[in-house]
């Protein structure tokens, strides 16, 4: 394993030329940043998970409750062994001939047995009272992760001007401050990537996959190498407007319209302000232009290259999606976003399944949208998870 470990982290990849794993060794005199400190992160991760349990029981529900979110979930479909057997076993989006198939065996007209299908579907979501806890914990842990790293920051030369990033490089001593804001990040990003197979479904899930695994192999690798500079940089310029849209999300399951809508506004703009604009200007200038010419190139600049400019592709794509949603709230005056993890439902339409010779105006009613402000606003990490 030692071999391996050493095979890996080659210093002449890894490094600038002229230095050495020698040169980033502590000593009486400073600390600098260790790979042995990195396994502290896993038993971290897990206190922020216990500690996530803990909040979102006792301290988020109560809250929510008090607040009057809905507890409960999505009209349930009537039991129907025959559906449930198909819905189960076979297809829960079943097509056209199944539909036609079904409607002649239970002598259902094909409108009832969709509307079926769509309840049991929905059935498996998330009540907005587990929405409003996951969010309500995310919303307490960036406003007080981006609290301290801001506080950590202002006092820091490297915040006024880039290029101190690299200035004195490799002699950059990491204080306790610096050493505890990057553990507790990159333990939180641990954390995520194994309660998100647990926590409310998206329809972006494989992107925000990769948003975790991008951002804990810079954390990791930025960590290990002493860039710890410019990582808290690109550490609290993520962080900054993901307690809005937690506070957003959460005004929403509330049914606070004006205050979502706010809040959304507020992290629309500073989102692509912080991410198309200073993101770019910002750390991606100071890694690709002012880091070579300070310490000089090297092979694994590539890696920080390649990792930096797939975060921005990310950062388009979501503001993209910011836009549009946007859009829509003006447009329409509902925001709403097309990763939302509900699935468009007929409250209106009654739950009784309609005989084919019945003339019901539930067969002749149109399907009406799922309503509120479900868009950018159902995320879990969003966008704002970095």
């Amino acid at each position: 394993m030692a071999g391996i470990l050493a095979w890996f982290w080659n210093e002449r990849f890894w490094l600038p030329h002229n230095v050495t794993w020698a040169d980033l060794k502590s000593t009486e005199e400073a600390t600098f940043p260790q790979v042995e400190d990195l396994y502290l992160v896993f038993p971290v991760a897990f206190c922020i998970f216990m500690i996530r349990v803990v909040f979102e029981r006792f301290i988020a529900k109560p809250c929510a409750l008090g607040l009057k979110v809905q507890a409960n979930g999505p009209q349930k479909a009537q039991p129907n062994a025959i559906l449930e057997k198909v819905f189960t076993a076979i297809t829960k989006h079943p097509d056209e001939k199944r539909l036609e198939g079904l409607s002649k065996q239970l002598d259902w007209d094909v409108r009832s047995i969709q509307r079926w299908f769509r309840q049991r579907r929905n059935q498996e979501k998330p009540s907005t009272l587990r929405k409003f806890c996951e969010s309500s914990w995310r919303f307490t842990f960036y406003l007080y992760i981006f609290t301290y790293g801001s506080r950590l920051l202002k006092e820091s030369p490297w915040l006024w001007s880039t290029r101190q990033c690299w200035i004195g490089y490799p002699n950059q001593p990491l204080t306790p401050e610096l050493h505890y804001y990057y553990i507790v990040e990159l333990s939180f990003y641990w954390s995520l990537m194994f309660s998100q197979f647990i926590d409310i479904k998206r329809k972006d899930f494989g992107i925000m996959f990769t948003h975790h695994i991008i951002t804990i192999m810079l954390l990791t690798i930025s960590y290990t190498v002493n860039f710890t500079r410019v990582g808290s940089l690109t550490l609290c310029l993520h962080d900054v407007v993901d307690a809005v849209l937690e506070a957003a999300k959460m005004a929403n399951y509330c049914k606070f319209q004006r205050l979502c809508d706010f809040f959304f506004l507020v992290f629309a703009i500073v989102f692509i302000i912080t991410r198309l604009g200073i993101y770019p200007l910002w750390i991606l200038n100071t890694v690709l232009l002012e880091m070579p010419e300070i310490v000089g190139s090297f092979p694994a600049l590539s890696i920080f290259a390649i990792l930096l400019l797939t975060l921005q592709v990310l950062h388009c794509f979501w503001s993209y999606l910011i836009v549009k949603a946007t859009y829509k709230a003006i447009v329409k005056g509902k925001a709403r976003d097309d990763r939302s993890d509900v699935e468009s439902s007929s409250d209106e339409e009654p739950s009784t399944p309609v005989s084919k010779n019945s003339h019901s105006s539930a067969t002749t009613n149109g399907m009406s949208g799922a309503n509120g402000t479900n868009g950018y606003l159902t995320s879990g990490n969003s966008a704002e998870e970095h």
